[in-house]
């Protein structure tokens, strides 16, 4: 069986694993954890880093940060992970949802403005497959109404906009290193960027549960107490010591995915061709990560025979969300904004094709040759 997902590892993990127990600092925030903060920062030219347990903690952060409180709004798409909405559900907020641009599967930015009210806090554009959300629009929108932007860039660690990298062009960015990221800290792991220079000192506070810790381990205070509302924010330095040799090898497992990408797109270009089914949409002002590679066919009947055909040719081909307003939770607390024009349809019609790092050439060519099979008698 060709698996959906691998892991990336690059060799120098254990090693660097080994070193975080001879440092004897566990916990966190240790040599590692600083390393891994400094990296990002300097490559992504972030203003401040802060690593996390989990994206889904940088977003739960995020909610906090920015003060959403109970009967605010949000605004975000549908097609997303649960952990984009459950961050500002959590702090009493009511999500609304909006339509996806089909293109891309993002935010329509387009729908965004008929979507904002009097309530509304913030709008978290979901750069879906690494693949950059219209982000001068989104700022454009969000300047003009006072609103907050949140980048759920899970998927988007070495993406850019118009040479700028996600997570560091709305207020805050939250970055995913979960085992089916591009690069990991040992299973879970996040980030949150923050580039809104009035929340950094707030970000060190929550992160810390509350108190002011980091201020005390900079010698700031001489001891630390309880100053704002938090939680256990803080990943541990095993977690940090992975992370760091996928940082240190992020070109190469950039370099290696991208050509497994650009292997499936030039093989099945000829299906697109006979409109036989659709493949990614890169726009002109984004440079993307080969996070994913999908394909969307003509329907839903069609997805599940071809889904079934690669099983039985040992192929993990797997489809995505199920967009959250059709969900038991989203249906009964959220709100769809406008008309549900292409998001149901699109992720009712779309299938990921296994992509990892260092994928063998051979498994990408024989993954290509089953889906033109598939479509031989079409």
């Amino acid at each position: 069986m060709i698996p959906f997902n691998k892991p990336p590892f690059t060799g120098e993990e254990l090693t660097f694993i080994s070193e975080a127990f001879s440092n004897e600092k566990l916990c966190g925030d240790g040599p590692f954890g600083k390393k891994c903060e400094e990296w990002i920062k300097e490559r992504f030219n972030a203003k401040h880093v802060l690593l996390t347990p989990s994206c889904t903690a940088a977003l739960e952060m995020a909610a906090i940060l920015v003060g959403i409180v109970e009967g605010d709004e949000v605004i975000m798409p549908s097609y997303t992970f649960v952990s984009t909405a459950n961050a500002f559900i959590l702090r009493g907020a009511k999500v609304v949802f909006v339509d996806v641009n089909p293109k891309t599967m993002n935010i329509d930015e387009s729908k965004i403005v008929s979507a904002i009210t009097n309530k509304t806090k913030a709008i978290v554009p979901v750069h879906y497959a690494g693949v950059s959300c219209n982000m001068d629009k989104v700022m454009e929108i969000a300047d003009e109404f006072g609103l907050w932007v949140i980048e759920d860039a899970a998927q988007g660690v070495m993406s850019s906009y118009r040479e700028r990298s996600l997570g560091t062009i709305g207020h805050i960015g939250c970055y995913s290193f979960h085992e089916t990221k591009n690069y990991t800290s040992g299973g879970e792991g996040g980030a949150i960027i923050i580039q809104d220079e009035s929340l950094i000192e707030k970000a060190n506070i929550i992160r810390e549960k509350g108190t002011n810790r980091h201020k005390f381990l900079q010698g700031q205070v001489d001891k630390y107490t309880w100053v704002n509302i938090g939680s256990s924010f803080l990943p541990s330095e095993l977690q940090a010591a992975f992370l760091f040799s996928q940082l240190q090898n992020a070109d190469k497992i950039n370099e290696s995915r991208l050509k497994v990408w650009l292997d499936y797109y030039e093989r099945l270009s000829v299906l697109e061709k006979r409109e036989l089914l659709e493949l990614p949409f890169i726009p002109d002002f984004v440079s993307h990560n080969a996070h994913m590679f999908f394909i969307k066919v003509r329907d839903a009947s069609q997805r599940q025979s071809l889904l079934s055909f690669l099983k039985q040719k040992g192929i993990q081909a797997t489809f995505h969300y199920v967009p959250l307003h059709s969900s038991p939770y989203g249906a009964a607390h959220c709100s769809f904004h406008g008309q549900d024009q292409f998001t149901s349809d699109c992720a009712g019609r779309l299938i990921r094709l296994p992509i990892w790092y260092n994928m063998p050439a051979e498994d990408v060519c024989y993954v290509a040759d089953m889906v033109l099979e598939f479509f031989a008698d079409e």
